[in-house]
């Protein structure tokens, strides 16, 4: 137990090793162990990033699902690779570099670096010889039935290839650039996610064999080249069918495709005069990473094969064999094919929530509806652009609207929200927005949109040093009657118009005194100086938000010994904070009932007799991207519910600023409670976490959590827009 374990939990504990006695059966085999070291056992954790790994295996599992739509499957192979390539340019090349470095640091499960560095190589590289036969010999056939056909040059008619030596010689052999590796040519730099065709030749006249790398240029050209009648070339099969062409006179002995994937993880000095300049150097540094994978065709020529290894500076580990295509992640061009609508899931759009105006209102006055009560919006069920980019183009237009303040940690190119803002201080409101420069892998946009917002006089800042600030806020001060009134919205999700589609999020409309107050208290605490804020309604990371769920869950375990009816109902993308697990540990074998819907990573092991017999984890993997945060606590004929940013893990408890909100209304809180129990019961893409750590799949149900959900939103629209139909029909 650390030493920051409060007073209840070590009373607690006390009380158990003096009586020494099981409080629940089948923990005899602890008995003659204290709670401290029950807690401490590293068999009841799992590994970080082993967890990870079988997140992904469940991608991959629904792109093997025949019951899923066939473009569908193709986006969930795509989904599945650029999932790998993202875990290794940043989680595995941490991995290495601790190997590297000799850090001996294990985590509650006890492993070492290079022990879960073995272990995920190993799992990754089973997962990608079935992801490579998915797609060659079940997701490709069934492709072609459907009339899309991906086939190499070989397979092409004559007709076909006169098409493709005709794209060829005008579109791709123009931007191809061999580069030779030979005296006075240095093996050439390559670039991370590129796919490459590495080519062995033979001088005739010399004798001479050298090797060359020619990049395919799929940043710049399509990776499928469309030769018409629904069949596709891959370009390195195109490029390679003249590969003569590329290299006059000289004798190809082999050539063969591979792609090199490199650490991408950056640090930027918190005491950097420019952290925006600090940013964007790392950002070019970021190419130069070290090589973490190299991927090679299967048919590569040993000898090639070995030199590109040795070229590289990588261990033999690192190289993944693929057979078939590599880099899956272009299959998204597939998937944006124009038509297929057989092939794919039945097309949803958003509805707007009745509170923001019936029938689509666009004139309803949103403050005057969060004045009446709080509203709550639940994407991509409820559209964002009708609720959340409605408010914000309201207030701009507004002028008693005195300022706008919002956070952006992701948002999209296609957002309004931005330019809205801009707009804003272009309008001489107070426009402040908190752009977070070390989002990974949406550094150099949201770079350009604080420079954007600078330009057109609006406040910008990047947070506090030594924290990435994850929190999803909006403030808006309204002048009303003699003084002014706050409106919020606290989100789950990102403030990104195009993954608010995809992405499953929450978002409460408010204009609650207190949890305003606070909202605005952290706004001024990120972008000025101050001492640490006391919050009255809202819970902060890394404030308090940990000190606050061991306390809630303690107050669980008092309501179960009094009442004997308390419950916990989480939601989250991961479950890794390990005095977080160590808690919902004690409240199990307390007897509070735990039911967990964990997206992701799981550190936690449910069921385990005397630890965790009472604790339930499900996954739902499907069409949308579970991405809301809910924590719920039910115990003394009382219930709470709370929404956030927050994951329940180190890097959001300790080194970000997160933020929760409490829902009060009951109406609210009782849509939650439907949701999570749709979330719990879902029967056809649901994973249940067994305590060995497999994760079985849910089959042959009836009941799917987004499916449901979608009926949901769409009957609630239909009982919108029937009073208007029936008042038309009655005034005719």
């Amino acid at each position: 137990m650390s030493d920051e374990a409060t007073t209840a939990e070590r009373g607690v504990e006390e009380e158990e090793r003096n009586t020494g006695a099981p409080t629940s059966d089948g923990r005899d085999e602890f008995v003659s162990a204290t709670i401290d070291e029950v807690d401490e056992r590293p068999e009841l954790f799992a590994n970080r990033e082993i967890s990870w790994v079988d997140f992904n295996d469940r991608v991959l599992q629904l792109a093997a699902d025949e019951s899923v739509p066939l473009l569908e499957r193709v986006k969930f192979l795509a989904i599945y690779a650029g999932n790998l390539d993202e875990f290794f340019m940043v989680r595995v090349a941490g991995l290495h570099d601790q190997v590297d470095a000799g850090i001996d640091a294990r985590g509650p499960d006890g492993l070492s670096a290079a022990e879960v560095l073995e272990a995920v190589t190993e799992r990754t590289r089973d997962l990608t010889v079935r992801q490579a036969r998915q797609f060659e010999q079940q997701v490709r056939p069934a492709l072609a039935r459907e009339g899309i056909e991906i086939i190499a040059c070989e397979e092409c008619s004559k007709a076909d290839l006169e098409q493709l030596d005709r794209h060829f010689n005008e579109q791709i052999l123009p931007v191809l650039t061999p580069l030779a590796v030979g005296p006075g040519r240095p093996f050439p730099y390559i670039s991370s996610l590129s796919l490459s065709l590495g080519v062995w030749m033979r001088d005739p006249g010399t004798g001479g064999e050298v090797f060359s790398r020619v990049k395919v240029p799929k940043e710049v050209l399509p990776r499928f080249v469309d030769i018409g009648n629904g069949k596709f070339v891959p370009l390195e099969s195109a490029m390679a069918r003249h590969i003569d062409a590329l290299f006059p006179g000289m004798e190809i002995l082999h050539h063969d495709v591979f792609r090199v994937v490199r650490d991408a993880d950056f640090t930027v000095s918190d005491d950097a005069d420019d952290l925006l300049r600090a940013v964007e150097d790392e950002l070019r540094r970021r190419r130069f990473g070290e090589v973490v994978r190299l991927e090679v065709g299967a048919t590569i020529d040993p000898e090639l094969r070995r030199r590109l290894v040795d070229w590289l500076g990588i261990e033999e580990e690192q190289a993944f064999d693929v057979e078939g295509l590599l880099d899956l992640t272009d299959l998204w061009q597939l998937y944006g094919l124009e038509g297929h609508a057989d092939l794919r899931d039945p097309p949803w759009s958003p509805v707007i929530p009745r509170a923001f105006g019936p029938n689509g209102d666009q004139k309803a006055d949103l403050f005057a509806r969060i004045r009446e009560h709080d509203l709550l919006v639940h994407h991509p069920y409820d559209s964002f652009s009708g609720s959340v980019e409605r408010l914000i183009r309201q207030a701009v237009d507004d002028p008693d609207v005195l300022a706008i303040k919002l956070t952006v940690y992701r948002t999209s190119d296609d957002s309004a929200l931005v330019p809205t803002l801009i707009e804003a201080a272009e309008r001489g409101k107070q426009a402040v927005c908190l752009v977070e420069l070390k989002a990974r892998f949406d550094e150099r946009r949201n770079i350009e949109w604080a420079r954007a917002l600078e330009e057109a006089g609006a406040h910008v800042v990047h947070g506090l040093p030594g924290l990435k600030t994850h929190a999803k806020a909006l403030v808006i001060v309204r002048r009303e009657g003699k003084g002014v009134r706050r409106y919020v919205h606290v989100g789950t999700g990102n403030y990104h118009a195009k993954t608010s589609r995809i992405y499953e999020d929450l978002g409460l409309f408010t204009c609650d005194p207190e949890i305003t107050s606070d909202v605005a208290e952290l706004f001024n605490s990120l972008t000025g100086y101050g001492r640490e804020r006391q919050y009255k309604q809202v819970v902060v990371a890394p404030h308090d938000m940990r000190e606050w769920l061991l306390e809630r869950v303690e107050h669980a375990i008092a309501a179960q010994s009094e009442h004997g009816d308390a419950r916990i109902v989480m939601k989250m993308n991961s479950l890794v904070d390990s005095k977080c697990i160590r808690a919902l540990y004690r409240a199990s074998r307390a007897g509070v009932r735990i039911d967990l819907n964990v997206r992701g990573i799981c550190c936690l092991r449910p069921g385990l007799d005397g630890v965790s017999e009472n604790i339930r984890v499900v996954s739902v993997v499907g069409r949308f991207l579970e991405h809301a945060r809910i924590y719920a606590f039910h115990g003394a004929g009382e219930r709470e519910y709370w929404i956030g940013s927050a994951d329940l893990m180190p890097r959001n408890l300790d080194t970000r600023v997160e933020l929760l909100t409490p829902v009060r209304s009951e109406a609210l809180q009782s849509e939650l409670e439907d949701t999570l129990e749709r979330y719990l019961g879902d029967d056809c893409f649901a994973w249940e976490l067994e305590p060995d750590g497999t994760w079985l799949r849910r089959r042959g149900g009836q009941r799917g959590a987004h499916a449901e959900l979608m009926a949901r939103a769409a009957e609630r629209q239909a009982e919108a827009v029937a009073p208007a139909s029936e008042t038309a029909a009655t005034a005719r």
